[in-house]
């Protein structure tokens, strides 16, 4: 039985780290930097990508998305993989594929090439980013573990943020190509100290791995992402369906496989816990707003406002700057007022930033009106994090870790994949009905052809194109498509403020506050204390 701390509560849990802790430390969050530059640098890159390869917004959109996917769809399977067969073997093939992952995206010679090594680089980062968290979840315990997760997550959320001003940079002397260059010196460091001062081996489960749940897992998560984003696609409302229909179907079978494994991938009734899945919808919900505030935000600067793409990888810095000064004290507040707490704070903020964006971004705003946007949304990612993460791993068993942090992957890359696709989605068919309007409603619209409509709906890079062939029309076209462009953002905006709502209030009314989550993580450890029952043992 834990003694009562001073405050009244269960006894905290013992700080504890590993030897050279701040070495394997410093591994972890480069291995987990690599995805999370990955993961962003696309953004400032899709006006060019548009260009080069005359895509559509649907196009661009699945360029944003495909690495979400792969490591979304991938990264239970591969977090179950690695509790059974060495968490470090994971991490070190993931960073290592992350490198010819990264030049076939560089290289590619159609969008649907382009697209395939996205999917790849995320399948790498499924291999390698979960087993991060995991690995803190093995090595450290307590207050201690909180600090890395602490860490972990504000340097993470940073190094995304960071993405686009780098990929700017070199968008202003290169091609669209070299933005998903940038992570390969990183992947070199990050193999290097991994391969160095990573243990080989913490806690890894006996029991063998739920393959089936996992390829069930895996065809489920993309089902999903993909029905989201073809749903406002003229023409593919069937697959969609299709989509969303085969989504609901393969959700019921994992369920039915889960409940009758005798090693399911996916511990149900570990996932039931009230800690584990209020924490891990609301991270999803704050995750994805910060990925679909960079992902709508990078077109609105560079369509609307005419930002260069360094401009626009600028414009993103006040997010990573209050990303990483409010982590450490995200981890102060949850060790003194409870996880629930700091993830409302967290909300307040991502909901005033995207107020910010809904209310202040229009045509030729001063910077600081963007600048504020993605601070506010950068400082609730920094704050909810930390206890998103936190309240995962410390609900569920060490040889659960891989559950845990395929979890708290998920919150990002399901998070980040889900908000881009309904974002993005939103945003297509606002543009899309904005442009069909102003045609309708202009004195000139029973000229516009068939064909031509066609090109000033596909896209903003699209319309831009088809203006520079009608140089008579040429401002009105361009004047109309970022009027179109702002019709459709501000109902990504509205749609992201929804979702920002419908986390708050889940978090307000059913994660426990403070005194009642700390008897509920007391009450998991000892559960997940008692032996394990024979039939699950290895032979």
């Amino acid at each position: 039985m834990s003694s009562p701390d001073r405050n009244g509560g269960p006894a905290a849990e013992q700080s504890v780290a590993p030897a050279n802790g701040t070495l394997v430390l410093l591994a972890l969050i480069l291995v987990a930097a690599v995805a999370n530059l990955n993961l962003a640098v696309a953004n400032v890159a899709l006006p060019d990508i548009a260009r080069a390869f005359d895509a559509g917004q649907t196009a661009l959109n699945l360029v944003a998305v495909g690495y979400s996917l792969g490591l979304a769809a991938s990264v239970l399977y591969l977090g179950g993989l690695g509790d059974r067969y060495g968490r470090k073997m994971m991490l070190l093939l993931g960073t290592g594929l992350a490198i010819p992952a990264s030049l076939l995206a560089a290289l590619a010679p159609s969008i649907e090439v382009l697209f395939a090594g996205r999917l790849l680089g995320g399948l790498a980062a499924g291999m390698a980013y979960p087993t991060t968290l995991a690995l803190i979840t093995a090595l450290w315990a307590g207050p201690a573990r909180t600090k890395s997760i602490a860490l972990w997550s504000g340097l993470g959320g940073a190094i995304a943020a960071l993405g686009p001003l780098l990929s700017g940079a070199l968008l202003e002397e290169f091609d669209w190509g070299s933005v998903f260059l940038i992570t390969l010196p990183l992947a070199v460091i990050a193999l290097y100290l991994a391969f160095r001062h990573v243990p080989a081996h913490v806690n890894e489960a006996t029991e063998p791995v739920d393959n089936l749940g996992g390829v069930l897992s895996v065809l489920l998560v993309a089902a999903l992402v993909l029905g989201i984003n073809f749903a406002p696609v003229p023409g593919k409302a069937t697959l969609a369906a299709a989509l969303g229909a085969g989504a609901i179907a393969l959700a019921a079978a994992f369920v039915w496989r889960q409940r009758r494994a005798r090693n399911p991938l996916y511990d149900l009734d570990i996932a039931g816990r009230r800690v584990f899945w209020v924490a891990a919808v609301a991270g999803i919900i704050v995750f994805g707003t910060l990925m679909g505030a960079m992902f709508v935000g990078q077109q609105f600067l560079q369509n609307v406002l005419d930002y260069s793409t360094l401009d626009a990888g600028l414009a993103i810095l006040p997010a990573a700057v209050l990303m990483v000064i409010v982590a450490p004290r995200s981890a102060k507040l949850v060790d003194r007022f409870g996880a629930r707490f700091t993830l409302l704070v967290g909300y307040v903020f991502c909901l005033l930033g995207f107020l910010a964006m809904l209310l202040l971004w229009k045509e030729d705003i001063a910077y600081w009106k963007v600048g504020l946007g993605y601070a506010l949304v950068g400082a609730g990612v920094g704050f909810a994090g930390t206890p998103a993460s936190h309240s995962l791993t410390g609900s569920v068993p060490v040889r659960r870790a891989g559950m845990a942090s395929g979890t708290a992957d998920l919150q990002r890359d399901l998070g980040g994949a889900v908000m881009q696709s309904i974002l993005g989605a939103v945003l297509t068919a606002g543009y899309a009905a904005a442009v069909g309007t102003a045609i309708t409603s202009s004195p000139d619209g029973s000229k516009v052809t068939d064909q031509v409509q066609s090109e000033l709906t596909k896209s903003f890079a699209s319309a831009a194109d088809t203006a520079q062939r009608y140089p008579q029309y040429q401002d009105q076209i361009i004047a109309g498509a970022k009027q179109s462009f702002l019709d459709g953002d501000q109902w990504a905006y509205l749609a992201g403020i929804a979702a920002i709502l419908i986390g708050a209030t889940l978090v307000f009314f059913l994660f426990p506050r403070r005194a009642r989550e700390e008897e509920l993580l007391a009450q998991y450890r000892a559960e997940d204390a008692a032996p394990v029952e024979p039939a699950r043992a290895p032979s």
